[in-house]
């Protein structure tokens, strides 16, 4: 088999053997075994002036058939250069896509300007507009050559996701997202019904809550009108203080009623609100009296209501010094008396003069301090000389509490003046209640002897030249010192290393070194 070669467009085999010519294009697919494939890759008559030297060497029915291969090649070759654009497979696609976007741009153009605020993801990268939220689980991303932000679904073939994700896409699949859903005036107006059922259902609950409460607890009228029924009726404190001071003022109420109704009213005008009605019933200046009455268990019990009125109620305690409260205790403490009425009188003065300078003013001009000193002299009073060192402790730790403190209110600084006219400190080591109080020490009881260490350490600098000459007070001290370093050390045996005997302990060594320092 030769092969000629016209041009480097053209390749034409013939058979040596048969000398013919085939017009199967070279590439056909299966077994030839004598025929050639001829195969043309230009076009027109350059193949025949390429191929004429060949023709020449054949048959005239070589020729011929060769011819009419020609022929035919050359018309199957200007089919395929003289076709029709519209078969054109790049020009398809040109049409295509612009179809595509034509489409595109109608469905943007179709959209709603509200409609912009919410973005409608698709597996599609889409610019997102200025205003429009994202939903949450789409990819973002910022395109570098437009500069804008771009967005889409997650594509469950090429990317891997958390379950999380999977979660987002499942729901935003369910919800089968377009762009003619919901506007943003039907989600505001969706979101306003969602309120709307909020508040009704929070409405519900309450009156579900209301019906519950109604039926498990009955109003007060009702509860009333039972109680009525059965002879019984709910007072308010102010009605039972109004019934109780009618009938201690009565004349009809015999001494028995009269005690018991103090004894009820003490209770009551401990609230301060009701010792500010108890004022305002006119009931104050009844107990008053009642102090003064010649009846021992009147005046126990009219001034224990009296001291339980004024305890912590500036109103009621200038109520009372103005109505001679403070002149008829003075007048019991002073007089002999049963214990139990001193006792009573002694709470009701106490009450009277804690944080209220003026009538500790008061008391002082009447002679007040003189009045409790007498009580050291009576025998069987032994029970009130701690309550009476526990009210000067306390009386004289209120003003240098006060003049300590760092609030320079108005109100404190007018307090502080009135202070300073009580020259409370001067009376009691003018009158020698040094030795009368470090004379207690040699009480027995612990707590006494607390109390009084207490009141010696704060009158230390008032008193100390009468405590270094006092002999006894400095062997008392040593003895209490002997006596608590063993309770001590018996506490701290026994795991207790801050107890109670080690306080006092340190009090003892305190006022022992304090008055050892006078001396150096």
């Amino acid at each position: 088999m030769r092969i000629f070669a016209s041009n480097s467009q053209s390749l034409m085999l013939v058979s040596a053997k048969e000398g013919e010519m085939l017009s199967k294009p070279l590439g056909c697919k299966g077994r030839v075994p004598v025929q050639m494939c001829v195969m043309f890759l230009g076009r027109g008559y350059a193949r025949l002036t390429t191929m004429s030297h060949c023709i020449g060497l054949l048959s005239i029915a070589s020729k011929l058939s060769l011819l009419v291969l020609l022929l035919s090649a050359l018309c199957f070759c200007s089919c395929l250069s003289d076709r029709i654009p519209e078969f054109a497979l790049t020009k398809t696609e040109e049409n295509d896509l612009k179809e595509e976007n034509n489409k595109e741009s109608v469905a943007e153009d179709d959209l709603d300007p509200e409609d912009l605020e919410v973005f409608y993801p698709t597996y599609q990268w889409q610019t997102v507009r200025p205003g429009q939220a994202v939903p949450a689980g789409l990819h973002v991303r910022l395109n570098l050559q437009t500069g804008e932000r771009e967005a889409r679904l997650p594509d469950n073939k090429n990317e891997k996701s958390d379950m999380k994700d999977q979660k987002k896409r499942k729901r935003l699949d369910e919800m089968h997202i377009n762009s003619n859903s919901f506007t943003s005036q039907e989600l505001k107006e969706a979101l306003a019904k969602m309120k709307e059922k909020e508040k009704t259902e929070s409405t519900m609950e309450q009156k579900t809550n209301l019906e519950d409460v109604r039926q498990r607890f009955r109003p007060i009228e009702e509860l009333k009108k039972e109680f009525e029924e059965l002879n019984m009726k709910i007072e308010t404190d102010f009605e039972i203080m109004v019934k109780l001071i009618n009938k201690f003022n009565s004349s009809t109420s015999t001494l028995d009623e009269k005690v018991a109704a103090l004894y009820d009213l003490e209770y009551y005008v401990h609230q301060v609100d009701n010792a500010k009605d108890f004022l305002s019933l006119g009931g104050l200046q009844l107990v008053i009296n009642g102090v003064n009455s010649t009846e021992p268990v009147l005046k126990e019990h009219a001034a224990f209501v009296l001291g339980a009125a004024l305890s912590s109620n500036p109103k009621v305690q200038v109520e009372a010094i103005e109505g001679g409260a403070l002149q008829k205790l003075l007048v019991i403490l002073a007089t002999e008396q049963p214990l139990a009425v001193k006792k009573k009188a002694l709470f009701a003065l106490s009450s009277m003069l804690r944080h209220f300078p003026y009538a500790q003013l008061q008391f002082l001009k009447l002679g007040g301090l003189q009045v409790l000193r007498n009580l050291f002299k009576e025998k069987g009073m032994e029970s009130l000389y701690i309550r009476v060192v526990t009210l000067l402790y306390d009386l004289i730790l209120e003003k240098m509490l006060l003049e300590d403190s760092e609030n320079k209110e108005d109100q404190m600084e007018e307090k502080v003046q009135q202070y300073k006219q009580v020259n409370l400190v001067p009376a009691v080591v003018e009158q020698g209640w040094c030795v009368i109080i470090s004379n207690l020490l040699a009480l027995p009881e612990h707590d006494t002897r607390e109390k009084v260490l207490k009141t010696v350490h704060i009158l230390m600098a008032a008193c100390r030249d009468g405590y270094q000459g006092d002999y006894a007070l400095s062997t008392t001290l040593n003895m209490l010192r002997t006596e608590y370093e063993e309770l001590a050390a018996e506490e701290q045996r026994e795991g207790d290393n801050d107890g109670y005997f080690k306080e006092l302990l340190s009090s003892i060594n305190t006022i022992i070194q304090e008055l050892r320092s006078g001396y150096l």
